[in-house]
């Protein structure tokens, strides 16, 4: 979904000032690197750019209209002299280099400029990027390279070298929550979401999903009984985690609204209330709170933090459950 220079400026403000000065100073890189989180609005500023560049009438000589004709096909996807590259299947190949070096060397079809973009650019393939560099180290006139990156660490020194590095950064989780609330999103969910994502429209999104609101119940329902007898605990397993969990992704996400209720039992230990995110559960989270020392709790989350590096090694995810369960138990009695 595009995004407008106010909606971007309120989620990455230091990244757009740099966009107006270098618009309004021509002082525009022939290459960029966007790095940071999932969710920080790379894609979306990459978009806005191009916009920016290529609007025929933008407000104040850089806010894009949004309503001319180059506004409304960069927003659909059909400018002739804008080109999104993603991965075909698991990396970016480099025929798909090569094919956009063939577009480039043409002049641009309706405008002066041309602007490409590499989403996922750490995903491309070794000769992918070394037919890339070739293409950085000699651009095009009027040429404007867009690369974006969740894990920097991986993009080449040599393209690394030749770009112009902008750092997106996440929402801090009270942002995120101020944003929530703002949305229409309930004030006991606002903070748990603000947790487990940095995406303003993923959190949106699981705030209209049923299935998200049911799982906070099954997480919540087995912490309970996982403090009561372990025949009980497995039946709450069988029963409703095994048939609400069932993709890798959905069982990661369970075991992260898990962890969560061990943090809030230690923050209520450590007498900071005003940061436990079940705020709902707040009365009952301070009952077993009392129940519990701080050192089992740490045990407890270490437990949750190891399931979910087993969980990305491909374990069997009922024997990953099972196994948590049965160590949750072992410190759950403690005092």
């Amino acid at each position: 979904m595009s995004k407008t220079w106010e909606q971007l400026q309120e989620l990455q403000p230091v990244v757009l000032k740099m966009f107006k000065n270098s618009i309004l100073k021509e002082r525009l890189a022939h290459a960029y690197l966007f790095e940071g989180m999932k969710g920080t609005g790379k894609r979306e500023a990459s978009i806005l750019l191009a916009k920016s560049i290529l609007c025929l009438s933008p407000d104040n000589g850089y806010i894009p209209c949004e309503s001319c004709v180059n506004c409304k096909r960069i927003n659909k996807g059909n400018h002739p002299d804008v080109h999104m590259i993603e991965p075909d299947g698991l990396s970016i190949k480099k025929a798909q280099i090569q094919l956009l070096q063939e577009e480039f060397s043409k002049t641009g079809v309706e405008s002066k400029k041309k602007i490409y973009m590499i989403v996922h650019a750490d995903r491309m393939t070794v000769n992918a990027a070394n037919s890339l560099l070739k293409f950085l180290e000699e651009p095009h006139p009027h040429t404007i390279a867009i690369l974006m990156t969740e894990q920097l660490q991986q993009i080449l020194p040599t393209i690394l070298s030749r770009c112009q590095a902008i750092s997106f950064h996440a929402l801090s989780p009270n942002q995120m929550i101020d944003k929530l609330l703002s949305s229409g999103v309930d004030t006991h969910l606002a903070p748990i979401l603000a947790q487990l994502t940095n995406n303003l429209d993923e959190a949106l999104e699981y705030s209209r999903n049923d299935w998200f609101v049911q799982a906070q119940k099954i997480v919540l329902k087995l912490y309970e009984v996982i403090k009561k007898n372990p025949l009980e605990a497995m039946v709450t397993l069988q029963d409703d985690w095994f048939y609400h969990f069932k993709e890798k992704e959905q069982i990661n996400q369970g075991l992260d609204l898990l962890l969560l209720i061990f943090k809030d039992l230690l923050y209520i230990q450590l007498g900071k209330q005003e940061q436990i995110v079940y705020q709902g559960e707040k009365v009952r989270l301070e009952q077993f709170a009392l129940q519990s020392s701080s050192k089992s709790l740490s045990e407890q989350m270490a437990a949750i933090f190891e399931a979910k590096r087993k969980l990305q090694a491909n374990m069997n995810p009922q024997l990953l459950m099972e196994q948590l369960v049965l160590k949750l138990q072992e410190g759950s009695s403690f005092v």
